[in-house]
């Protein structure tokens, strides 16, 4: 959201703009969640490096890669723990790169351990939790809508889509926040990124109107629940064993265009292709024949025999990070034949070339379209 000049002048020449403008933000406090124990806050941290780092950065500051927001902000953790943090790591963000990390969902982590990572995480930021209502926030959408669109759309997008701060329109994330949670992130801001706290900037009635306009874009789609298919073994990865092998001029010396890719999908050609992501995703829709190989795997427990000579094509909806990180891996395995699909898979549905879900049906629904 933008900063703007003449904020730091108003409030110097005003008596009291920014405390009466605060006024509401004198929750109550609540008491902190459960301490861990030597044992689950090692695990807890081990976790963090090894399934959140890559996005979210080693020291939780954010942006690292596909805008993955900070896990260090106060006032995120005083007004989101559990659920606002726990729904999104296990279920995902549907129609974003984060994936679902709770192994009921194909994720690699148990409910014991995404409660653990939570809290781990709260402890980290040295926040104290405030109370929320559960009540609907009410306010003047259309009001709302021209706020959003003066002072939100530089970061959050005109539609919500996130640009370089989180898709507010996403039905993942408003289904799993309340009101209150919206209302207070707008209040408040989020200390160490570029969210300003908008109370000294709207007043509360203004700052309702907001909420109540993000709060009107929660979508009633349903979202399909996917059975999980076996796992390919090493013998299976390479699709097209009896073609000729896939061979193309990789920009950079690594990247593969979508375009390229469907075309040599499309003429039989021999290959692996490697989805790097977060099994519960690759559940959800991947290119057809692909490995469902997340980021996290241990490449030498995975490959067996596989053959070196084979092109393996590696990719995310980051849209290159992860892929770029397994390839790395596979690079430094002794499989030099590699390449990365430089638009990820949704720049790959973008572009309209086909997906399909775990059990094999194309995806054709609204809710993949335009993802």
């Amino acid at each position: 959201m933008k900063n703007y000049k003449w904020l730091f002048w108003l409030v110097m020449v005003t008596p009291g703009f920014a405390q009466a403008a605060l006024a509401k933000s004198q929750y109550e406090k609540q008491d902190p969640p459960r301490e861990l124990t030597e044992e689950q806050a090692k695990v807890a941290a081990n976790n963090y490096q090894k399934y959140c780092a890559l996005c979210h950065g080693d020291n939780r500051e954010g942006h690292k890669n596909d805008h993955a927001p900070s896990l260090r902000s106060k006032s995120l953790f005083e007004s989101g723990v559990p659920h606002s943090i726990l729904r999104p790591m296990s279920y995902g963000r549907h129609g974003t790169a984060m994936g679902g990390y709770l192994d009921e969902v194909g994720g690699p982590m148990t409910l014991d351990e995404t409660w653990d990572l939570t809290y781990w995480l709260f402890w980290q930021s040295g926040a104290q939790r405030v109370k929320l209502s559960e009540n609907p926030v009410h306010g003047d959408v259309p009001k709302g809508a021209k706020i959003y669109q003066q002072y939100c759309t530089t970061c959050h997008g005109e539609n919500g889509e996130g640009i370089t701060a989180p898709a507010l329109f996403n039905p993942s994330f408003l289904a799993h926040n309340k009101d209150e949670f919206i209302r207070y992130a707008i209040e408040q801001g989020r200390d160490g990124t570029p969210m300003l706290p908008f109370a000294e900037t709207l007043s509360e009635e203004d700052i309702d109107n907001v909420t109540a306009f993000i709060r009107s874009k929660a979508s009633a789609a349903k979202i399909t629940k996917v059975a999980l298919q076996a796992i390919p073994t090493p013998d299976q990865y390479v699709i097209n064993p009896e073609g000729e092998n896939a061979k193309f001029e990789l920009d950079q010396g690594k990247y593969v265009s979508s375009k390229d890719l469907h075309a040599a999908m499309q003429a039989n050609k021999r290959m692996v292709l490697i989805d790097t992501r977060v099994t519960s995703v690759w559940q959800r829709a991947h290119l057809a024949g692909s490995v469902p190989f997340p980021y996290y795997s241990d490449i030498e427990s995975r490959v067996g025999d596989m053959p070196k000579d084979v092109l393996i094509v590696g990719y995310c909806s980051c849209p290159r990070a992860a892929a770029e990180y397994v390839m790395e891996k596979f690079n430094d395995a002794g499989y030099n034949n590699t390449a990365v699909l430089y638009e990820g898979i949704f720049g790959w549905m973008n572009l309209g070339y086909p997906v399909v879900r775990a059990e094999g049906l194309e995806v054709i629904d609204e809710e993949l379209e335009g993802h």
